[in-house]
């Protein structure tokens, strides 16, 4: 189904993690092309101020990874648009952890975030997207089919992001609504700068990114085409796409690069503590 940006105008949008990076600027792009949003986040000054930027956009503070304050943000916010066109659920966290030894607080932490706190968007939304011209766009990674040492947490979880994407496909098509899915590689926002920002892992990349941060601009040209287009798949930078084709070819050969610096990297990585890449809130 092909669509203009005009058809932007008035669309009613709901992003979380919409304080920063990805989400900060698809709401600004979004709401430059006339569409209403609204925004969920857990960093209410960086959120006040990409809000007042958005026209004075409607914002809840929302732990996406606490089921209750998800459910009363979505609803408020839905009913101050007066309706729901299509949900970004794009909020996530990253922090390196060693799989064995490692502290096992950073991979719940990571799931809660990235897992649940995509089906509990999902499922506080869901209901007012089940329409047709409903839209659900999920944010999943290249990290879902190619995985990284230090990784294995952020890497779970956005696989799990994919296969509730797929799955809620199929259980919303009867309701004419569609769902998209999103693998981005590395980008140059916080994300990726703190994530990568360790001794653990210049140590295991040897100083050489494996593709290096690409500008995440054509991220969010290629999210605003999707919305518009409620298209199935969501690519950044384009050679993301190929890589998909060829996950068991490029897992192996990121297998056999970084091998021989993982030894040390573990044995960094069980000593730092850095923090997530968006700090959390204290339970």
């Amino acid at each position: 189904m092909t669509r203009k940006s005009s058809d932007l105008a008035g669309r009613r949008v709901l992003i979380t993690g919409a304080a920063r990076g990805i989400g900060a600027a698809l709401a600004r792009q979004l709401h430059s092309r006339g569409a209403r949003v609204a925004l969920l986040g857990i960093e209410p000054e960086l959120l006040g101020q990409v809000a007042a930027e958005c026209g004075g956009a409607p914002w809840r503070y929302c732990d996406v990874g606490d089921r209750a304050q998800v459910e009363s943000a979505v609803d408020g916010l839905v009913a101050e648009l007066g309706g729901l066109d299509v949900l970004v659920a794009n909020a996530g966290i990253a922090k390196q952890i060693a799989l064995v030894g490692g502290d096992p607080e950073v991979f719940e932490q990571t799931m809660r975030v990235n897992a649940l706190g995509v089906y509990y968007s999902v499922h506080a939304a869901g209901p007012h997207l089940s329409h047709p011209g409903g839209y659900v766009l999920l944010t999943s990674s290249l990290a879902a089919a190619i995985n990284l040492p230090l990784l294995g947490a952020y890497s779970a979880s956005k696989a799990a992001v994919q296969a509730f994407g797929k799955t809620l496909r199929q259980e919303l098509a009867h309701t004419g609504a569609e769902v998209g899915i999103a693998y981005f590689a590395e980008l140059d926002t916080d994300m990726t700068t703190r994530g990568f920002g360790t001794e653990a892992a210049r140590y295991v990349l040897g100083g050489k990114p494996i593709s290096g941060p690409a500008p995440l601009q054509p991220a969010i040209d290629a999210l605003e085409r999707a919305i518009t287009r409620r298209e199935r798949r969501v690519v950044s930078p384009s050679w993301v796409g190929g890589a998909l084709l060829v996950r068991d070819i490029a897992q192996r050969v990121v297998e056999l690069r970084l091998r021989g610096a993982v030894p040390g990297a573990l044995k960094l990585a069980r000593a730092e503590n850095p923090p997530f890449t968006t700090e959390q809130p204290v339970a």
